[in-house]
């Protein structure tokens, strides 16, 4: 198995890179290891040597998708200044959950974020709650700081993000982005 307490390797870093490519296009639920190897110019043995095995690929794929959860997150959070409150938070989180370009790594969260909750053993584990608290943390910032930790002010964040997380998942169902996007609006700007 392989030790993945030091620092990873440059083939790691680049199959990694690679496979979060694959898995952008083709889904993470039905990962084959032999299709995902061809693809990407390896082969399961060197995979499952670099990972483990097929559960430690999967969770450093979900790490790496974090990453890039995580990087839009703080950029949210530099952004949202106090005076915008949560309208202005929900504004740019729905225009950059909204962006097609982002549709790859959405349909994988919602992948991941799903098989979570079934699988909370698995690879999967904590992926979903983590999101939720990463999520609920970033819309706190847009709250006034003497309010945040009211359980009206957790209410209003908590409101919202559902509010979000169900018209991506509508819009990730359906790609109808100007109806979604006119409930999203409705809701921040009754």
């Amino acid at each position: 198995m392989a030790d993945t307490t030091t620092a990873p390797s440059a083939r790691r870093t680049e199959l990694l890179e690679l496979a979060y490519g694959y898995v952008r296009r083709h889904g993470l639920t039905d990962l084959s290891l032999r299709p995902l190897a061809a693809e990407i110019g390896s082969s399961p043995r060197v995979l499952l040597f670099l990972f483990g095995s097929k559960d430690g690929l999967v969770r450093a794929l979900l790490a790496r998708a974090r990453q890039d959860e995580l990087a839009l997150l703080r950029q949210l959070r530099e952004q949202s200044p106090p005076a915008g409150g949560l309208t202005a938070a929900g504004d740019r989180v729905w225009a950059w959950l909204s962006d097609p370009a982002h549709r790859p790594l959405l349909i994988m969260w919602l992948e991941a974020y799903a098989h979570s909750l079934v699988d909370p053993e698995g690879p999967w584990s904590r992926f979903a709650a983590d999101t939720v608290a990463d999520w609920l943390d970033v819309l706190a910032a847009a709250q006034p700081a003497a309010e945040r930790d009211t359980p009206e002010a957790l209410a209003r964040r908590t409101a919202l993000l559902a509010i979000l997380r169900g018209a991506l998942i509508d819009l990730l169902a359906t790609g109808d982005e100007p109806r979604t996007t006119a409930a999203v609006h409705q809701y921040l700007h009754p």
